[in-house]
């Protein structure tokens, strides 16, 4: 794997967790999620699912990546990845989707806390100890830091793994996942983008 590409791929991990990043940085990030307006020069614009455009300026380190889809069995114990779930009446975790990272971005971001997916959603970035199969999917026993946790994982939850993406990708339409910290104006700074792919779109 590329030197560039691990990098990327390490500062994609740290950033979608933020917890680490919002630690050093005086404006928190946000997750900005929707569709591309349109990119030219360094302006990215995009249509957000609340409704709003905005403009993000894209920054020389700004990193792009985009998503593979990828089959639950690729993920086996030992791997590093990041599940955002939502609690049942039994507070059993289902995921919504599941982010199996590469092995650069090992440990980065690592913990469990508020994710923004959803009503009470919750990101775990972990590895995996078991995975077993369930009446309901395969459940994924995580171990983190501090704690550990069982994900249930349906058969219709997006399964991907982050791939390399180029700006030439950011094209007008297509689905994307945006960590960036505001600035003035209503603008915002791009720390990395997530884009769509050979169809397929980023559900974290």
């Amino acid at each position: 794997m590329p030197t560039g590409f691990r990098l990327a791929v390490s500062f994609a991990a740290l950033a979608l967790a933020t917890t680490a990043f919002a630690q050093s940085s005086a404006v928190k990030p946000e997750r900005i999620r929707g569709e591309i307006v349109s990119f030219g020069g360094s302006t990215l614009k995009v249509h957000r699912r609340s409704g709003e455009t905005v403009t993000i300026d894209m920054q020389a380190s700004s990193a792009v990546n985009a998503v593979k889809a990828i089959s639950l069995s690729d993920i086996k114990p030992g791997s590093y990845v990041g599940a955002a779930a939502i609690p049942g009446p039994d507070g059993k975790l289902t995921a919504k989707e599941v982010l199996l990272f590469p092995e650069a971005a090992r440990g980065t971001g690592e913990g469990h806390y508020a994710w923004d997916l959803g009503a009470n959603s919750t990101m775990t970035n972990a590895n995996v100890d078991t995975v077993v199969q369930a009446t309901s999917g395969r459940d994924l026993k995580l171990s983190y830091k501090g704690g550990t946790n069982t994900v249930t994982v349906p058969a219709d939850a997006p399964v991907v793994t982050l791939i390399p993406a180029t700006r030439a990708e950011l094209t007008t339409g297509k689905k994307v996942f945006v960590v960036a910290t505001p600035a003035t104006g209503g603008t915002y700074q791009g720390k990395f983008v997530v884009v769509e792919k050979d169809g397929v779109a980023p559900p974290m």
